[in-house]
């Protein structure tokens, strides 16, 4: 089948387990390391889908490649190419389709439950069985409003939009605000230096009552990422349902 495109934006910020989802799927990736400069692809048909990871920048910043990353999210909507989107994913998805991108309150740093806003979505989505108790992994500050047509199915107490679908004829758009892909080697990484930097400027701006400390978040975070995991599993299965398979 054709590749599934994978975008990186930071060097930090790999597919992580979505990349070991794929290969254990039998799908092919084709990266595309816009942190290193490669080329936005032009032809959305080319990809059985798309695939954006996260990045410390805005989708609001003057970057070219953010133009040319939503133009192509649009070409693939046309084209019956389904599109997944973690944080700035999510968020450049939103963008794309119509939808403004803003300043959260307050950030969200490390481990946060979430609740279902939309219980036919979310059962859809990640099954029946899915525990209040569940942990999701969060690293932003942005938020995306909804796109005509997207149907948000998770909120938390300090960010309502959380994820949403878009329902198209034999195919879907994901957007997540969280992200699901973390290894407990990328929270190790998030959380070093940077990110305490981050985290000190962020209680000192609000209080932080989204932010956790580097220790709370790496705590117990191998069985934390395989939870996340197990559920960031379901999703892309049904993601991967809509698929654009070579005829």
């Amino acid at each position: 089948m054709k590749p599934i495109a994978t975008f990186q934006h930071d060097s930090d910020a790999p597919a992580g387990y979505f990349e070991t989802w794929a290969r254990d799927n039998g799908l092919p990736l084709h990266v595309v390391r816009i942190d290193r400069g490669d080329a936005v692809p032009t032809d959305a048909g080319a990809f059985a889908g798309l695939c954006f990871m996260g990045g410390g920048m805005s989708v609001n910043d003057p970057l070219p490649w953010i133009g040319e990353e939503c133009a192509l999210i649009r070409a693939a909507d046309a084209a019956g190419v389904p599109v997944i989107g973690h944080c700035l994913g999510g968020q450049l998805l939103a963008k794309a389709l119509g939808a403004e991108v803003t300043r959260n309150p307050v950030k969200e740093l490390g481990w946060h439950r979430l609740t279902i806003t939309d219980p036919e979505v979310a059962h859809d989505w990640l099954g029946e069985d899915l525990s209040p108790d569940a942990e999701w992994f969060q690293w932003h500050g942005d938020t995306f409003a909804l796109p005509p047509g997207a149907r948000n199915f998770l909120a938390s107490d300090l960010c309502v939009r959380q994820a949403y679908v878009i329902e198209r004829a034999g195919f879907a758009h994901l957007g997540m605000q969280f992200h699901c892909e973390m290894t407990p080697a990328l929270v190790d990484d998030w959380v070093g230096s940077e990110g305490q930097a981050e985290i000190d400027v962020e209680r000192a701006r609000t209080g932080g009552p989204g932010v956790q400390s580097p220790a709370s978040i790496r705590a117990d975070v191998t069985l934390r990422a395989s939870r996340l995991n197990q559920l960031a599993a379901r999703l892309y299965a049904r993601w991967a349902r809509g698929l654009s398979r070579d005829q």
